[in-house]
């Protein structure tokens, strides 16, 4: 379990059937139609006419398609479409920004409901997606306003620990010294449930008035919340890599990549609001 996405899209489940990303299974049986069965008596091969040797040389030796040409996923369309993503997001924290940082609160419900649309459609929508990345710039160009306002170079430092944290995620992946195995995403799984059940009291608590400022995350303690969940999020983007390894290995349909790209926005967000926190509790401290 990494993001919600990935673990709601049979796209990149551990048993996805290559037959649902459709290029590849199909392509295997259609070759093997083609090529791996002698002509029946009587009949000849292909369209009515039997190919002399030099075709066959040429169709054997013909490099093979590759998954751009398949229609199939690829690592270059999820990260064009992440890159994408993030620049709308940016584009649009900049806007609201400078112009209305005050409407940071309606881009964090609507981009609560669209990210929950998402999540749970069998079908990615680039539309809905791109609403979503608009959405959450809003909500992230106005709450980092807020945040920059009170403490003088805070908005710089997240970024570049997010990115940073990215970085080293996706080296620890490649290298495979972070492996995803069943007791690796059990762990993540019962890890989330609980910070999200914490999380939930201490809004409840804020808004009960129970305490003041940051609620139970406030002083050293906050601060060591935080920084679980910067680990958690951290372990939630090698579960997404590897999800998106899965699928590319699968052969899913190259639509799909949307839905890696949603996938990966949504916990760098995460990552960046959990670091804004983090500075601003220890410097307020």
């Amino acid at each position: 379990m990494g993001s919600p996405v990935f673990s709601k899209s049979s796209a990149f489940s551990p048993n996805a059937d290559r037959s649902q990303g459709g290029a590849s299974a199909y392509q295997g049986q259609s070759a093997q139609a083609q090529y791996g069965q002698p002509a029946g008596y009587g009949q000849s091969a292909g369209y009515g006419s039997v190919p002399d040797a030099a075709t066959l040389g040429s169709m054997y030796g013909a490099p093979s398609a590759t998954t751009a040409q398949t229609g199939r996923l690829t690592y270059d369309d999820v990260i064009i479409k992440t890159v994408g993503l993030l620049a709308i997001v940016i584009a649009f924290a900049a806007i609201t920004w400078f112009t209305v940082p005050e409407l940071f609160f309606v881009g964090a419900i609507v981009g609560l409901v669209l990210g929950l649309v998402n999540a749970f459609k069998r079908e990615p929508s680039p539309v809905l997606i791109v609403a979503y990345a608009i959405a959450e710039g809003v909500f992230v160009g106005g709450l980092s306003a807020y945040f920059e306002a009170a403490w003088d170079g805070i908005v710089l430092q997240a970024v570049v620990a997010t990115f940073a944290t990215f970085t080293a995620c996706l080296f620890l992946f490649r290298s495979g010294r972070v492996r995803v195995t069943p007791r690796f995403t059990r762990w993540l799984l019962f890890s989330m449930v609980g910070y999200m059940a914490f999380s939930l009291i201490n809004l409840v608590v804020i808004l009960a008035g129970g305490a003041e400022g940051w609620g139970l995350r406030s002083g050293w303690f906050g601060i060591a919340i935080g920084l679980v969940a910067v680990g958690l999020a951290s372990a939630s983007l090698i579960v997404d890599f590897d999800s998106i390894q899965r699928g590319v290995r699968n052969g899913v349909p190259a639509k799909f990549a949307w839905t890696a790209a949603f996938g990966l926005v949504v916990t760098l967000i995460w990552l960046y609001i959990e670091f804004l926190r983090i500075l601003a509790i220890f410097q307020s401290d």
